[in-house]
């Protein structure tokens, strides 16, 4: 039987796998309903259907590609909580072949095991763009 840190770790390369496949059935799943997503300059994202409502805006102009790694840093368990910093980045190439965009930073999550599985209940993501050579 897998111990928590490496379901939590599992969970994360599911979720990358899942978002570079465009599927966003996969990564609704690995959330729990009430899920915080805090954003820079952005207001908190509340609830996964305020994530799937964004995914889909994102996708009716058509397929972006995603791509990136997750570098967990640290996992700490506390019971049925967890939580872990990792470093991110994140390419997105939008559908009307313009240039890729890099955001790369670091992310807070707060998971809470659900149902005996591990889900992601609160995320603080610090991602910034990434100035290509010469810009």
């Amino acid at each position: 039987m897998p111990s928590d840190e490496q379901e939590i770790r599992q969970l994360v390369t599911t979720w990358m796998a899942a978002t570079k496949a465009g599927d966003i059935e996969t990564v609704l799943s690995l959330m729990a309903d009430d899920v915080v997503f805090l954003l820079p300059g952005r207001p908190p994202m509340i609830g996964k259907a305020a994530f799937a409502a964004a995914t889909q805006a994102q996708s009716n102009q058509g397929p972006v590609q995603f791509d990136g790694t997750s570098e967990i840093q640290e996992i700490k368990l506390l019971g049925d909580w967890a939580f872990m910093w990792a470093k991110l980045t994140v390419v997105v190439t939008p559908p009307s072949g313009s240039a890729s965009m890099t955001r790369a930073g670091h992310t807070l999550s707060i998971l809470k095991k659900q149902n005996g599985k591990w889900v992601l209940a609160r995320d603080a993501n610090m991602l910034a763009p990434v100035s290509k050579p010469g810009e």
